[in-house]
């Protein structure tokens, strides 16, 4: 039996559970959110209060993003910049002054998965749909076919009238089978969108006491010698921390192993704050370029700059007025970041709004989903 649906959101990352919150919102709530991960959140990660995806926001310059931290009563607090950072180039680390960022970098203290656990909470749970992947989407009349596989590769197919694609165009285009084919320029340019965070990984390690701050520190650090080329504090109330950005390339993570580059991590962190950073509380690695959800081939060479985002949707053809592409990729403002994900699905929702008042009554008999 075919799944119906006015509109089916494939990702389950902040962009579509963003749409979902606006569709809900707005009394539009004939919908399905599709999550091919056992969890959702897409690339926001956490440990605990801790990020292992995206970490910072900007309100100074972000309003729409900042407008919804506070509308869902999450408590915003500044990246930690007080003390001097660490420098080391070929030789021994050297102390040099700090200097705050501007405009001032935000965090929200019980991590961003907060955020997207916030929403989620306000959503409909039915129609959240975890470890359910889109392999297909095929346009037949004035419907979309999504054929749907769960965890236990069983297929099922729900008939929708619209599609939100809340996955990075790249991701899409590799791993989703169009029919009839996606136009070639669109095609194109989802295939040369590269996926924000994917090349890229995080440590994590959580410590009994913030002790670099002790010594007039900040936690910040730049290296030339790696493996981690940029260190912050990452420090909540659930443990003082340190993480760094993993400066060494995908193909050479994945030959000398996580365990090798976690002893890396703690020999250089020692180096940078002292002996009291080889022994921490808890360790998290996240390889981002070895996540199927989230990476394709091509992202593991590319070093995923900030790209211009593609067309959300197609101008001609048998996708037009049928799918639309919301991930943070999407979004001109901010390709990329937490905010583009907001301001793309926004886009979407206004797109799929107006697209729904000028059309004929659904095709859709009722909702049987």
């Amino acid at each position: 039996m075919t799944t119906q649906a006015d509109t089916v959101i494939v990702g389950a990352g902040l962009s579509g559970l963003y749409a979902a919150f606006l569709l809900e919102r707005h009394g539009a709530g004939n919908y399905l959110l599709l999550e091919g991960r056992d969890r959702p959140g897409g690339r926001i990660l956490g440990a605990g209060s801790h990020d292992l995806g995206p970490t910072w926001f900007w309100p100074a310059i972000q309003p729409e993003l900042g407008a919804i931290v506070r509308e869902l009563g999450l408590l915003i607090v500044p990246q930690h910049e007080a003390g001097s950072m660490m420098v080391e180039r070929a030789g021994t680390p050297v102390r040099m002054p700090g200097y705050p960022n501007y405009p001032a970098s935000m965090r929200l203290a019980a991590g961003m998965s907060g955020l997207t656990e916030a929403l989620r909470a306000r959503l409909d749970p039915a129609r959240t749909k975890l470890g359910q992947t889109v392999t297909r989407l095929h346009a037949t009349g004035h419907a979309i076919d999504v054929h749907v596989q769960d965890r236990d590769g069983q297929t099922r197919v729900i008939r929708a009238s619209r599609v939100l694609l809340a996955v990075p165009p790249r991701l899409a285009q590799a791993r989703i089978a169009f029919d009839p084919p996606l136009p070639a320029t669109w095609a194109a340019q989802w295939r040369d969108t590269p996926t924000w965070m994917a090349p890229h990984a995080k440590y994590l390690a959580v410590y009994g006491s913030a002790f670099w701050r002790e010594q007039g520190l900040s936690g910040a650090a730049r290296s030339a010698r790696g493996p981690l080329a940029e260190v912050h504090d990452a420090s909540t109330d659930q443990g003082p921390a340190l993480f760094g950005f993993v400066g060494v390339a995908a193909a050479a993570r994945r030959s000398a192993g996580q365990d090798v580059l976690m002893a890396h991590c703690r020999a250089q962190l020692a180096r940078l704050f002292g002996p009291q950073a080889l022994t921490p509380v808890q360790e998290y690695f996240k390889d981002w370029a070895q996540d199927p959800h989230t990476a394709t081939p091509a992202d593991c060479t590319d070093h995923s700059a900030h790209a211009a985002a593609p067309g959300m949707t197609a101008d001609a053809g048998p996708w037009q007025d049928r799918l639309a592409g919301i991930a943070s990729e999407w979004s001109a403002a901010f390709p990329g970041y937490l905010a583009g994900a907001v301001d793309a699905a926004a886009n979407g929702v206004r797109w799929l709004r107006h697209r729904s008042a000028s059309a004929s009554p659904s095709i859709l008999p009722g909702d049987s989903a």
